[in-house]
């Protein structure tokens, strides 16, 4: 996989004003920047810029995008400085590895007889924010009834720590531990159909935040709120949600994926416009936050995801051409050489993006082979798989209803479906 660091505000940039890559090309070679200056840019010059293969390019292509857009290199995602080195996609940890270490620092005595004191030192503190950090890191391919298990079982041994004899500093630093905590369990109770826990997971992680006045704790609880209705298909209350969200947010992580999150609901609604817009303000923001140390956290809004959750913007928008390239390239990012993954839940979405898109094109047996693949993954939950097919198996059956193929494939949902119906964790790890 690549090391590169994908430049988003140059592609959100691209999408709204609606240019393929052939098209920009073309007009940065018609910029006039000097009359003896003549520009050779094509479709791969700007799929290198993109990619981030290219960090700063030669001067008189930052002449002409200057002059093309009316920003400058920098507000368009380029940067002189050094290329991050192979932290965007992939973690330095491997999540089992994460559980391990995470199990690791609740297994020493020094750190038992410190959960069974009244008094908590510094520390404890520390090693119970890195646990959370692992859990969090873990949350993309362990299986979610794993995770679930682990994560409450945290969270009753700090629960026990805030019934303790602690300064003010300290019960706010574990407020905040517990909240992340709470609302990495709210995500995980979703995964495995439990709405009602989830839903009380959530409230609680924003109540903590509230407490503390920790706004992006806060926006992240808003955050899940949007999601939920996004599944649920109530997409005015996600565009709601995630700008209720973005009023507490700061420049954050949360930030950004509330920002997608408003994108993706407009997207559902159809208004092309301010779902561009949404994309453009999101990547913007993202160019504005420090490279992630750990990108595979669950909280943590890397330079990748942005370009996964166009893919289906576009996708539910019929932009066709624009959801293959975003598509395209959450596979490319986020597969191994060995064929694995190191985010199955996007690469799965990604390849129900391309089934909807070959679907529309009359591609019936690539659309099917995208939806079979997307099931076959070794992903840790269900619950968005089966809302994302349940997008491609209506596009079969609009078309090619009575083809064996798109029956297989509704056949397949619908197992899928009465799997999750009836909350049975072995069926959907």
């Amino acid at each position: 996989m690549p090391d590169y660091i994908p430049n988003v505000r140059l592609r959100a940039w691209r999408n709204q004003e609606q240019l393929n890559r052939a098209q920009m090309a073309e007009k940065i070679n018609a910029t006039p920047i000097g009359v003896a200056q003549r520009l050779a840019c094509d479709e791969e010059r700007i799929r290198r810029w993109e990619a981030g293969e290219v960090r700063w390019p030669r001067t008189e292509y930052r002449l002409a995008l200057t002059q093309l857009t009316g920003k400058q290199p920098e507000e368009l995602g380029f940067s002189q400085g050094r290329q991050n080195e192979s932290r965007l996609i992939e973690a330095q940890v491997m999540p089992i590895d994460a559980l391990r270490a995470e199990a690791d620092l609740y297994g020493t005595m020094q750190l038992a007889q410190q959960l069974q004191a009244s008094d908590v030192g510094t520390g404890t503190l520390e090693a119970l924010a890195e646990a959370v950090d692992l859990l969090c890191r873990a949350y993309p391919v362990v299986p979610a009834g794993t995770l679930r298990d682990r994560t409450q079982k945290r969270l009753a041994q700090i629960n026990h720590l805030l019934a303790g004899r602690l300064t003010l500093d300290q019960h706010r630093e574990l407020l905040v531990t517990t909240g992340w905590l709470t609302a990495l369990l709210g995500c995980i109770h979703y995964d495995l159909g439990e709405r009602e826990e989830a839903e009380t997971a959530r409230r609680t992680a924003f109540e903590m935040g509230r407490q503390v006045g920790h706004g992006e704790l806060m926006g992240w609880a808003h955050e899940m709120s949007a999601w939920f209705a996004l599944v649920e298909g109530r997409y005015e209350d996600v565009v709601t949600a995630a700008r209720m969200g973005q009023a507490v947010a700061g420049t954050s992580s949360a930030m950004v994926q509330l920002t997608l999150q408003e994108a993706r609901g407009l997207a559902r609604i159809g208004d092309r416009r301010e779902a561009d817009r949404a994309l453009t303000r999101g990547a913007d923001v993202l160019g504005n936050l420090p490279m992630p140390d750990h990108p595979d956290h669950h909280f943590v809004f890397d330079h990748a995801k942005w370009i996964f959750y166009a893919a289906t913007c576009y996708t539910w928008l019929a932009d066709d051409d624009r959801a293959e390239e975003h598509a395209r390239e959450t596979i490319q990012m986020h597969t191994r050489p060995d064929g694995t993954s190191n985010a199955p839940m996007r690469l799965a979405d990604a390849h129900i993006d391309l089934g909807i898109v070959h679907a529309r094109r009359g591609d019936l047996d690539a659309a099917v082979d995208h939806g079979m693949f997307a099931f076959d993954i070794d992903r840790r939950s269900l619950t968005d798989l089966v809302n994302r097919a349940g997008d491609l198996d209506c596009a079969l059956r609009q078309r090619y209803r009575k083809e064996a193929l798109a029956i297989e494939f509704h056949e397949r949902l619908l197992i899928a479906r009465q799997a999750l119906s009836e909350r049975r964790p072995e069926l959907l790890e």
